[in-house]
């Protein structure tokens, strides 16, 4: 009797909240502890992830890790 197992990977993300728009954000996959591999991203991904971090306070609320839900 042959048995199969589902296995669930878990995707987590790193979410920057907008500060003025409400419902928008940048979000960049990541592992559970909020580490990006930016050898991972494209060029764009890269600089929109850079451009949030630096932006924290002033255009973006804390980001916050997630899973994704994107799998």
């Amino acid at each position: 009797m042959s048995q199969t197992l589902a296995k669930t990977v878990e995707a987590y993300e790193i979410r920057f909240p907008s500060l003025y728009r409400e419902g928008h954000a940048l979000a960049f996959p990541c592992d559970r502890n909020g580490h990006v591999d930016l050898d991972a991203l494209s060029e764009r991904a890269k600089g929109n992830y850079l451009f949030a971090r630096a932006m924290v306070g002033r255009e973006f609320a804390t980001p916050r890790v997630q899973l994704s839900d994107l799998h």
